[in-house]
C-alpha cells in the first residue's frame, strides 16, 4: 500500500507557466524555485520511448508545494488540451514495487521514466485509478535535491 502521508506536491498542468507563476504566486503568497526546462525521457503504453520538452518549477511552500508543468503538446504534461490539477506526487522507497502493486489493484500506468521491463526506470512513474487523480510516485532518494531546490539552490 502506498503511504498517503508522504504526498509532497500536486501537479498542475498548464499552458503558460510565466502566467501561472504570476497568478498562483499572487493569490496564495507563493514564490518559485528555479524554473526548469529539460529534455525529460519518459515511457508511455501508447508511444513507447521518447524525449520530450519540459517546462516546471515548484512553489517552495510546502509541505505540499504546487508544481506547475507547461508540457509538450501529446504529452501527458500538455496544459494547453488540459489544464488544471493532474497529479499528487507521493515519495517512494519502492517505486517498482509499489507501481507493480498498483497495477495489480487494477490501476493504469500512465507514464515512466522507462518501460516496465526497465523496473520503469526506478525514478518515476504516473498511475491512475477507476476513478480519476493520478498519483506520481517519485523515489525518495530525490528528496534532498528536491529540498535544496526549494531552498533557493539549483537542482542538480
Amino acid at each position: 500500500m502506498v503511504d498517503y502521508s508522504r504526498v509532497f506536491h500536486t501537479g498542475v498542468r498548464v499552458p503558460d507557466i510565466e502566467a501561472a507563476k504570476a497568478e498562483y504566486g499572487s493569490q496564495l503568497g507563493l514564490t518559485w524555485a528555479e524554473q526548469q526546462r529539460r529534455p525529460q525521457q519518459i515511457w508511455t503504453p501508447e508511444g513507447g520511448v521518447r524525449t520530450v520538452d519540459l517546462h516546471f518549477t515548484y512553489s517552495c511552500e510546502g509541505p505540499v508545494h504546487i508544481e506547475l508543468l507547461q508540457g509538450e503538446a501529446g504529452t501527458f504534461w500538455d496544459g494547453f488540451e488540459r489544464p488544471g490539477a493532474h497529479h499528487i506526487g507521493i515519495w517512494s522507497d519502492d517505486v517498482k514495487g509499489e507501481t507493480d502493486a498498483l497495477i495489480a489493484a487494477g490501476w493504469t500506468l500512465v507514464g515512466a521514466g522507462a518501460p516496465p521491463e526497465d523496473g520503469y526506470g526506478g525514478m518515476f512513474t504516473y498511475l491512475a485509478p477507476s476513478t480519476g487523480l493520478i498519483v506520481e510516485l517519485v523515489n525518495s532518494l530525490a528528496a534532498p535535491m528536491f529540498e535544496r531546490w526549494w531552498a533557493g539552490g539549483p537542482m542538480a
